[in-house]
């Protein structure tokens, strides 16, 4: 599992009051608190805290590289300001994200195919949130085909089913859950899938359990990545207890350990 930590973004007071007095001690500690519980990537979002994104994001990027070589998920939906932020990056990007409309594609890939990077590509479009399995496929579909006619590589390629949060759309978890699966067999290569977990528990009150048990039924269906809180231990436990019972690592009796040290 690809995990990306969430924590670096400007909605999370701590993180906007850092921002906006360039408190740089504040974001490199979120950093390497994310890294050590577990993070294999760090999400980069200026959030709303910030009114100046194309410099802010930058500043954060050369921040964050001070203390860590980790790959970074430039993370806004503004493509002037994610390139800002590529072209001061020295580690492994993913851009996140891009959705289904043509005028994004038409941006987006040739950025990531300039920097060599990653993308996100999430199955949303002009017209609204999907509503069922078969929109998230046929959103996915064309995001996989842009890529494919722009010389994109589809393996590099991750797809989000947007996931929604369970108290407002719970008929539509299990299609979202059969989603990640279904993503995997539209092309040879297939590209890879991943969530934004948290907004599965958005406004309920046993967040921590909902995006427990989410993440693990999503891991069974293949899900390759999740922005997510590694400071979550619970979490981290069951996605490594996850990905232990579906064989993907030696089991030893101190796996929880052995795993976080790796």
């Amino acid at each position: 599992m690809f995990i990306i930590g969430e924590l670096i973004n400007g909605m999370y007071n701590n993180i906007g009051k850092a921002i906006k007095e360039h408190d740089k001690a504040v974001i490199q500690k979120c950093a390497q608190d994310q890294i050590n519980a577990g993070a294999d990537c760090l999400d980069v979002n200026c959030g709303p805290a910030s009114k100046q994104p194309v410099s802010d994001l930058p500043w954060l990027v050369e921040v964050i590289q001070e203390v860590t070589d980790k790959p970074l998920s430039l993370d806004s939906s503004k493509p002037q300001v994610i390139e800002a932020g590529l072209k001061v990056a020295k580690n492994k990007v993913v851009i996140n994200s891009v959705t289904a409309d043509p005028e994004k594609l038409a941006v987006l890939v040739p950025l990531a195919k300039k920097y060599n990077t990653k993308l996100i590509g999430l199955t949303i479009s002009a017209k609204g949130i999907p509503q069922n399995k078969d929109q998230r496929l046929e959103l996915a579909a064309t995001i996989v085909a842009h890529c494919a006619d722009a010389g994109f590589p589809v393996e590099d390629l991750y797809l989000d089913p947007i996931v929604l949060p369970v108290n407002v759309a719970q008929a539509q978890m299990k299609d979202i859950l059969e989603s990640i699966h279904e993503f995997k067999i539209i092309s040879d290569p297939s590209p890879k899938t991943i969530v934004g977990l948290s907004n599965v528990s958005q406004g309920t009150k046993a967040r921590n359990l909902v995006n427990r048990i989410f993440l693990t039924m999503a891991i069974a269906q293949g899900l390759d990545a999740a922005i997510l809180d590694p400071l979550d231990n619970d979490l981290m436990d069951a996605l490594i207890t996850s990905e232990l019972i579906l064989n993907k690592n030696i089991y030893c009796d101190s796996f929880l350990s052995a795993y976080r040290k790796k």
